[in-house]
């Protein structure tokens, strides 16, 4: 790897995250819409059903520029979000530590957030919070955005233009998305189709604080939210080696692009 900063026992740790899985608890009962507004975009929200053509931009700067421009409000939008979430969390972190008892509203929206971001836990207390909020943190927006056009080819693969799924995220239920033509047989999984552009980027962010395939993203943004530093995107895209069969070469590849796209990416 032309970085040397992952070798294979990191690689290794990764792969026993995936297969290390916790048990699963049986959550208060949300009816499907509520488990929806959660995973979402907000309400109330205008949402973006159609991307443009970034292939007719001939200017490589310019189609760059505008792909980063088209994307960036959505992301924006959900990093709110979760800040939002994030800040709930805290305030119910210091209620547990002063000793008071939630009220069961609180308590219900708590394990509301729990079901979203996959959080199992054997009791409700202080602990229970540390480790949801592990989870729920915001991804770096220049992270979000080279990883979109990696995988969706700066906009213009047949997944981003006909399912506005821009991650390359898959789903197992007959029907749920689009058939990759290279699919080997035997396999059944499908493209995710996303409504909104809106909703395939919360669903990205939500796959990696959630999956257990990327715990060691989650680590290293917690280990640097305890040190005090912001959550680079050039740090935590290490915790990215699961998302690809390439692995380490796939981090070298995201890695150039964060570096030579550096002047059109905002670093939030």
């Amino acid at each position: 790897m032309k970085s040397g900063k992952i070798g294979k026992f990191t690689i290794a740790i990764g792969a026993v995250l995936v297969i290390i899985y916790g048990f699963r608890v049986h959550f208060l009962p949300t009816s499907l819409s509520e488990v929806e507004d959660l995973i979402l975009a907000p309400k109330n929200k205008s949402q973006t059903t159609s991307i443009p053509d970034f292939q007719k931009i001939r200017d490589i700067p310019t189609r760059k520029k505008a792909f980063f421009d088209f994307l960036s409000p959505a992301i924006e939008e959900q990093n709110a979000l979760i800040t939002k979430e994030r800040n709930f969390l805290q305030s119910v972190q210091k209620v547990l530590s002063s000793g008071n008892i939630l009220d069961d509203g609180t308590q219900f929206k708590v394990t509301q957030l729990a079901k979203k971001y996959q959080l199992s836990y054997r009791r409700f207390d202080s602990n229970t919070i540390k480790e949801l909020l592990k989870r729920v943190d915001t991804v770096p927006q220049s992270l979000v955005l080279v990883q979109a056009a990696n995988e969706s080819g700066w906009g213009s693969s047949r997944f981003a233009r006909e399912g506005l799924n821009f991650f390359g995220q898959w789903c197992y239920r007959k029907g749920c998305g689009l058939i990759p033509s290279s699919r080997t047989n035997g396999l059944t999984h499908e493209v995710t189709v996303f409504p909104s552009v809106e909703a395939s980027i919360a669903s990205y962010m939500r796959n990696l604080n959630s999956n257990a395939a990327y715990s060691l993203f989650r680590s290293i943004r917690y280990d640097l939210r305890k040190q005090g530093k912001q959550a680079d995107a050039a740090e935590l895209v290490y915790g990215l080696v699961n998302y690809s069969e390439r692995q380490e070469a796939y981090i070298d590849e995201l890695l150039d692009m964060l570096r030579h796209n550096k002047k059109y990416l905002v670093q939030k």
